[in-house]
């Protein structure tokens, strides 16, 4: 009797064991909501690649606005987005905005990237905000935004104004921009290395709308720096810039993209 009683003791007691370690289970993982959207996760999502790699891409995909660089606009946008349980990105948003036109680059970027490894809490994949600071900055010693009167200095030097109306392409920046990705030749060099990124190209927008005088500052290599000033030398004109009334030269800078 005794042994039997002890039997159905250790039976009990196996038994209360497995339903408390059952229910501790329960407990330490609960099903999550699937719709919820979290701020703080125990494994957050991360880009593809890495943090690195991400921002390498927005360095390498970002289009300054020729708008944004005609009025001298530069700043950081932060934008704050949804990183869904696929790793694909939604509700992208501007949180601060800064300018129109970087404002809506700044989506444009955030919104092209490729997916991100989703966030886990609690043992499952969930939705996780992110928020991603974008920042514009226009390359030291080429403003974009300064115009030239007609009348120079004593010393010869041209007189440096504020246009009126700055220059802008014919048919909008869109169309200018598209003009580019229709008319580009990626070098030969370029590809077989895997090269690609930005290529800013200074030049002067003459008061015939003509452009000239095009350089680039910052040399990127591999055929790609002389791709893009052929580009710049055969794009269609502009409508000049002008001060009183009066047609000037403007100088700019603007980013030609390659990606491969």
């Amino acid at each position: 009797m005794p042994r039997l009683l002890f039997r159905l003791t250790f039976l009990l007691l196996l038994g209360t064991t497995s339903l408390t370690a059952q229910a501790q289970q329960k407990l330490k993982y609960p099903k999550t909501d699937p719709q919820e959207i979290y701020d703080e996760v125990e494994k957050p999502a991360i880009p593809a690649g890495g943090v690195e790699a991400y921002a390498q891409y927005l360095a390498e995909h970002q289009q300054y606005p020729t708008q944004a660089l005609q009025a001298g606009k530069q700043g950081t946008v932060p934008v704050s987005f949804v990183i869904e349980k696929t790793g694909s990105i939604s509700q992208v948003k501007v949180e601060k905005p800064v300018d129109p036109a970087l404002d809506a680059e700044a989506i444009r970027l955030v919104a092209a990237a490729p997916r991100w490894t989703p966030a886990q809490h609690k043992g499952q994949k969930v939705r996780q905000r992110v928020t991603v600071p974008v920042t514009f900055q226009i390359p030291a010693g080429a403003p974009g935004t300064s115009s030239t009167a007609p009348t120079p200095n004593p010393d010869g030097s041209p007189t440096v104004v504020k246009a009126d109306s700055p220059a802008r392409p014919v048919g909008g920046t869109d169309a200018f921009f598209e003009w580019i990705q229709q008319n580009q030749r990626y070098p030969a060099l370029a590809r077989q290395r895997k090269i690609q990124g930005r290529v800013m190209v200074e030049f002067l927008i003459q008061p015939d709308g003509s452009l000239t005088d095009v350089k680039v500052p910052k040399r990127l290599g591999s055929g790609l720096d002389e791709e893009a000033i052929r580009l710049i030398k055969a794009a269609p004109k502009w409508e000049p810039a002008r001060f009183q009334g009066k047609p000037v030269r403007q100088k700019m800078v603007l980013p030609v993209v390659f990606q491969l």
